[in-house]
């Protein structure tokens, strides 16, 4: 069972489902991810589990994911969520990616890496691993926390991950695993299933290979929800910093599959870093969108926007003493909950650290906390010790109009888009019905110019692939026809004379296996 935290967070802070959006149409994990079986049980499991809180909410329904916010190492622990969910009530959140393993072999202590607390929904579960047993047992584990949604990591370029560990980013080079991972999380949970990915990784960055890894998954699992992070990952070396801002993004990669696949839903991922950035990617077409470093570095200005800029609430008149105050109340509750520094102070304090980014006071500020460190020991006295370094103009403002994004983000999007994506299956077919082409083309030749040639060709009775084949056929005889080409007498293909002979041919089917050189 999912166990309360032992706080609430109270006082101005509405939670998250006691406001109904007259003007915004709120979706149900039903409407959102389809009505099935699996969703509906979801809905009242979650219900069941938090009935038990104080906090208003209807179960099983939340705003669409347009905003989130990534999952970060060591950044988007509970502390930080709780921070987040305090200034953004619409936001979905992520955790850090949790390896299947350490879920496994803490079986006993899960608390630490899985519990939250039920404001924090809607939530979703990212988890890494390549081994199929494990996984399915994490996922098991994980149900009794009630998370809202369960997503594989398939994008982390750290080389303790996709090096050593050979999961994160490296999975994207075996969709059929990948696949098989998602089918066992949706075995072993009622929630729906995600995967974050880039947009590729070293060599293997064309589009085509992007949409082969994406086809493959989600023909072969329940997965319906991709996260893009819309760079490649280089795994030589480079460290996960320079992986987010060496590689160049690719945004019409992400526009061009919501082109070739539009029964799936897909999140934007990287480089984004404000709402005006975010409500841009949404009018270009976006499903939703993903921010990382910025609602950590700038949490107050990122986060403090989306609730009414994305998600059309009214503003609102939250300061940010009214958000330490609360903060002050879930610190002091966790404090040396799991034994002596586990967490310290300086840990809870540790999403605050940018929580006053560019404003007077901020470095003062930072100065007193790192000596307020050593002696603290309740959120309270820290706060009372440090605070006097920020002006009270700071402290109790609403947050300030959100500054102006990139204007040219998304510029001439269209004129950079992919060719469309064809499976493997369409190319195979293409490649069959050009050796048929050419079969009927040798044998029309054989039959006498001049004459009427004899289709011996199985049209396979009726039905649009007869009538194809048959056309095929026909175009092949006349080409072939006009053209006095006899296949058995041709010349070696990418010879000059074979150029000029197959010319007729190949305007007509340039994929032709004689046209290739």
């Amino acid at each position: 069972m999912m166990r309360p935290a032992g706080y609430t967070l109270i006082a101005s802070f509405n939670p998250i489902h006691s406001i109904i959006l007259k003007h915004h149409r709120r979706l149900s994990l039903n409407i959102l991810y389809g009505n099935s079986a699996k969703s509906k049980k979801s809905a009242a499991h979650i219900q069941k589990h938090q009935l038990r809180t104080k906090v208003v909410m209807v179960a099983g329904q939340y705003l669409s994911p347009l905003f989130s916010i990534a999952p970060m190492m060591d950044w988007t622990n509970n502390h930080y969520r709780t921070l987040a969910r305090l200034i953004s009530k619409h936001s979905w959140l992520y955790t850090e990616m949790i390896a299947a393993e350490t879920i496994v072999y803490q079986e006993k202590n899960l608390d630490r890496f899985l519990e939250f607390s039920p404001e924090q929904h809607p939530i979703v579960l990212q988890i890494g691993g390549n081994n199929l047993d494990n996984i399915a047992k994490a996922t098991e584990l994980a149900n009794a926390y009630c998370y809202d949604e369960i997503n594989l990591n398939c994008g982390c370029p750290s080389p303790k991950v996709a090096g050593h560990g050979c999961f994160g980013v490296r999975l994207m080079l075996d969709p059929k695993f990948v696949a098989e991972a998602m089918s066992v999380i949706a075995a072993n949970s009622d929630v729906p299933v995600s995967v974050k990915c880039r947009i590729g990784l070293d060599d293997h960055d064309s589009y085509n290979e992007l949409c082969d890894f994406i086809y493959k998954v989600s023909s072969q699992s329940p997965t319906r929800h991709f996260i893009i992070h819309s760079r490649k990952a280089l795994l030589n070396g480079i460290s996960p910093a320079d992986n987010r801002r060496i590689p160049p993004l690719k945004y019409e990669y992400y526009y061009g599959l919501l082109r070739d696949f539009p029964d799936l839903r897909f999140t934007i991922n990287g480089g984004i870093n404000c709402v005006d950035e975010v409500n841009a990617a949404l009018r270009q077409g976006a499903h939703g969108v993903m921010v990382g470093r910025a609602a950590y570095q700038n949490p107050w200005y990122t986060l403090g926007h989306v609730d009414s800029a994305v998600y059309g609430a009214p503003i609102s008149d939250l300061s940010r003493r009214q958000v330490l105050e609360q903060y002050q109340v879930y610190g002091d509750s966790v404090l040396e909950k799991y034994g002596p520094h586990r967490p310290s102070i300086r840990e809870v304090v540790k999403p605050l650290l940018h929580f006053f980014h560019s404003e007077p006071g901020n470095g003062l500020w930072k100065r007193k906390a790192d000596a307020a460190f050593f002696h603290c020991k309740t959120m309270k006295s820290f706060l009372e010790e440090t605070l006097v370094a920020i002006p009270d103009s700071v402290l109790d403002a609403p947050v300030a109009k959100a500054p102006p994004g990139r204007e040219d983000l998304f510029a001439n999007l269209n004129d950079l888009l992919p060719p469309p994506y064809e499976t493997r299956e369409q190319e195979q077919e293409q490649e069959q019905e050009q050796e048929q082409w050419l079969v009927v083309v040798s044998s029309a030749r054989t039959g006498g110019e001049g004459e009427n040639v004899k289709l011996n060709y199985d049209a396979k009775g009726e039905g649009n692939n007869g009538r194809r084949e048959l056309v095929f056929a026909a175009a092949a005889a006349a080409v072939w026809s006009v053209a006095g080409i006899a296949m058995a007498d041709g010349p070696k293909p990418g010879t000059p004379e074979a150029k000029k002979i197959y010319a007729p041919v190949c305007v007509t089917m340039p994929t032709a296996r004689i046209c290739h050189k």
